[in-house]
This record gives C-alpha cells, structure tokens and sequence, in this order.
C-alpha cells in the first residue's frame, strides 16, 4: 500500500511535465516521418550529441528559476562557451586532457561562476537579470581573449563521448549522471528548501529556512550543470568556438517555459527542462529537414519563446488564484469562527 502511495506521489510530483513529454513524442514522430532513419538505431548518439548542450544547459537554468525572485540566469550560454574556450586552449592545447582533471576543473570553473551569480543576487541583493547579464558579457569577452577564432583540439575522450559508450550514446550517460546527481541532491532537504523559497519565500523564512543560503547554493548548481554543457558542447564541436554559445541563453529560457517549471518559481523541475530542450532541438531539426532557413529558424525560436512565456504566465496565474480561492473562508467557516476562537 505504502509503494502504491510512493507511485501517486511521485507521479503527481511530474505531472507538470506530462505535457511537454508526450509533445517530445509527438515530435519525435514526426522526424521520424520527414525522415525515415531518425529512430534508427545507428541515429541516436549523433542525435542526443546535437540535443545535448541545450538539454544540459536547460536543466541548468531550470534550477535558477525553480528558485524564485524572477530567477534567470543569463549567463548559462556564456559560461558553456568559456568552458569550450577554456578546455580547447588551457587544458587540451597545454596537453592536459586526463578526464580526471578536465572534469572537476570545468566544475570547479562552473562553480566558481554560480557562487559569483548566487551572491549577487542572494546576498547582495542584485536582480537575477542584472547580475546574470554582467556575468554574460563578462564570459563572452574573456572567451574571445581566450579564443579569438575558431579552431583547436579536444580530448580524445571527450569526442568519443558523441559516439557509442559500449551499447549506449555517450551523451545518454552524460545527461543520465547529471541526473542521477540531481536526485541525490533532491533527496535531502534541500529540495524541500529551493521550493519553499520559490513558492513563497516569505513562508520559507519564517519556517526557519535559510533562504539566501538555499538561492545561493541553487546558482551553483546551474553553473555546475551549465559547465558539463560546455563539456558537451565541446564535445559536439570537436573544436573550439566563440560564437556559437550565447544563442543557448534564450533557448533555455524557452525550454524552461516549455518544460512546465513555473518562471516565478517553486514548480517544475528538471525533467521539463530537459524535454523542453529537447523539443527545441527536434523542432530545428524538423525545420532543417523542411529546408528552412536560419531567418526562418530565428522567427520559430522567437514565437515558440513568446508562446511558452505567455501559456507559463497564464499557468502561474491561475496557480495563484486556486491558491487564493482555497485561502477564502466558506460562510460555515465564517459563521463557526466566533465559537472556535
């Protein structure tokens, strides 16, 4: 009985991403009718290679924004690209490309961004969109001094990660891990502490949460997650780039709003997101294969945009007034509230 009660909780728990998951499939059917090899085995790690960044870096944001206070962070894209810079020149062109070491430094850098990010706006009191715009322009100007022009080697391992890990895509067990993290990390309070401060950050506060503490541990996570999008990013590109990453920024807000996590905080989570990236690469692979071109492509991101703020706007409004409408004492309520006082 006790498992069945786990089941409905957890199923409950993802309903919000119902939506955008069974639009994944529908698109994924769709691709598979404009072209006849995209379900094909031997398609799937070139596929989850090309989905991955913005899968990755959608997740990222999501946790910034499941946080609250018109949480965003601008700087997810950015951060990728220095990453790439930073792995192709630093690391890769100095000879160091033992996993061992690209990992926890990408992390490291990864974190070191979110920190920054966190207490900005955590402690400091700076908007989200302020402080994360700093911080945008601030990696694409270090990545350019970095790396002015395209080119450079990456790690070998890291480019067989685009391929097959034995039987499984290389990027599956990439997007799996960071998911894996995220349920550890889910599983102690600190899921129940983002939330609260999302939802109401108020009622948090006085519930003894730390809520500064708890927004400021939310950017360093999304900077960790957005640095392991760099890595993939990296690993897609095979090389070097500084102007490919700055365009993830707004398609991971989309994939956010796509993905069911609410933009003023304490609902959705990271499954969402990543199938509201994941929708977003299946729609420009749908429009590639109808031979649209990048104009075209640009007006899909900026309408698909539009469509998913506005229906998320629309969600969290009538969130708020269910929520007002059950605060609201009925007539027996009222009249019995002299005898019960």
């Amino acid at each position: 009985m006790s498992a069945l009660r786990s089941v409905r909780t957890g199923a409950r728990s993802l309903s919000y991403s119902f939506p955008i998951v069974a639009g994944v499939v529908v698109l994924c059917v769709a691709s598979s009718i404009f072209s006849s090899g995209f379900l094909a085995p031997s398609s799937w790690a070139p596929t989850l290679s090309g989905a991955a960044p913005i899968i990755l870096l959608s997740m990222a944001q999501a946790v910034a924004v499941i946080g609250g206070r018109a949480g965003v962070d601008l700087s997810v894209g950015p951060l990728a690209g220095l990453v790439n810079a930073i792995v192709v020149v630093e690391l890769a062109g100095r000879g160091i490309t033992d996993p061992f070491v690209v990992i926890p430094v990408c992390l490291a850098i990864g974190l070191a961004s979110g920190a920054l990010n966190g207490f900005l706006i955590a402690y400091l009191g700076v908007p989200a969109i302020v402080a994360t715009l700093g911080t945008y322009l601030a990696y694409l100007g270090l990545t350019l001094e970095i790396l002015p022009t395209s080119g450079g080697a990456v790690p070998m391992w890291l480019a067989d990660l685009t391929g097959q890990v034995g039987p499984v895509p290389g990027m599956l067990v990439v997007i799996l891990a960071v998911s894996l993290a995220w349920m550890l990390l889910i599983s102690t309070a600190f899921r129940r502490n983002l939330y609260a401060t999302g939802a109401d950050e108020r009622a948090a506060y006085t519930s003894g949460v730390d809520v500064p503490l708890t927004r400021f541990l939310a950017y360093c996570v999304a900077g960790a997650i957005a640095s392991i999008g760099g890595l993939a990013l990296t690993g897609l590109l095979q090389s070097g780039d500084p102007g490919v990453s700055s365009v993830f920024t707004l398609q991971s807000i989309a994939a956010v709003a796509l993905g069911g996590v609410l933009l003023s905080g304490g609902r959705g989570g990271l499954l969402g997101a990543a199938c509201g990236g994941a929708a977003l690469f299946l729609v420009q692979n749908l429009l590639s294969l109808a031979h649209v071109g990048l104009d075209g492509l640009q007006i899909a991101y900026g309408l698909i945009l539009l469509l998913a703020i506005t229906a998320n706007s629309v969600a969290g409004w009538a969130r708020r007034r269910r929520k007002a409408v059950a605060m609201v004492p009925t007539r027996e309520e009222d009249a019995l509230a002299p005898a019960t006082a």
